[in-house]
């Protein structure tokens, strides 16, 4: 009986907000590792259709949870899962850009959102799918609410990602719309932030006085988890369609 409800608990950590992670990390209710581990579950039950990712850090990732762990809290993000859009460099993780002229491309340090991100306690999670170079070819992944419809681009492995509940916040860039779009196929919130709100060092560059790194969450994530205050939160519109 106890292993079937620690189960149900354990499934129902990846459907939850960033804030509600925090609340449970701070409570006790729940550990970093145990975060860790609903996602990774979810991800081995639902990748294969949905295919979100071009790299998982499964053990590094872990490791990380445990670590934090055994810590204070380390920041807004203190065991939080994330998944970074492959046009952002980590330095312990590939970097391919979606092409295979860099498929065993490793950089050398980690971009400074990435950087940013840690600092603050996140858990990177892997790598996530974009269109080759941010501006190429589509790369396989579906739209997880119907795999015959597109995700959208080029920020598509994030979108889809936090959508299907297999990481709780997700990193995207926008040029055009590549933010945006796949938030509003995807059916989460998407934040285009105005430009140069957080640093573009280490992502590879499409248009430089155009390119603007964004967030996305499930929709009824506090505003205070992906920006500064002030800024408009999702519409209660939003927040009623992710919650159901």
């Amino acid at each position: 009986m106890f292993l079937a409800v620690l189960a149900l608990i354990m499934a129902a950590l990846n459907t939850l907000s960033a804030t509600e992670l925090g609340q449970k990390i701070d409570s006790g209710a729940a550990t970093a590792e145990a975060i860790v581990r609903a996602h990774l579950e979810r991800i081995d039950q639902r990748d294969a259709q949905v295919l979100a990712w071009s790299h998982l850090a499964r053990e590094a990732a872990l490791e990380r949870a445990r670590v934090l762990d055994r810590g204070p809290r380390q920041g807004l993000l203190h065991g939080i899962p994330m998944g970074v859009k492959d046009i952002i460099d980590s330095w312990d993780q590939p970097t391919t850009y979606g092409s295979p002229i860099y498929k065993t491309h490793q950089p050398l340090a980690d971009a400074a959102t990435v950087a940013l991100a840690r600092g603050e306690g996140a858990i990177l999670l892997g790598k996530t799918v974009t269109t080759e170079f941010a501006n190429r070819f589509p790369g396989p992944t579906k739209n997880p609410h119907n795999p015959a419809h597109t995700p959208g681009g080029s920020s598509s492995g994030s979108a889809a990602a936090v959508a299907d509940f297999q990481v709780t916040l997700g990193t995207g860039t926008q040029t055009g719309g590549s933010v945006i779009r796949p938030a509003a196929f995807c059916g989460i919130v998407g934040y285009k932030p105005s430009y140069g709100h957080f640093a573009v060092a280490g992502m590879k560059a499409n248009t430089e006085w155009l390119d603007t790194i964004g967030a996305y969450a499930p929709c009824r994530t506090p505003r205070s988890s992906l920006a500064r205050p002030g800024l408009r939160s999702p519409s209660s519109n939003c927040r009623r369609r992710c919650a159901t």
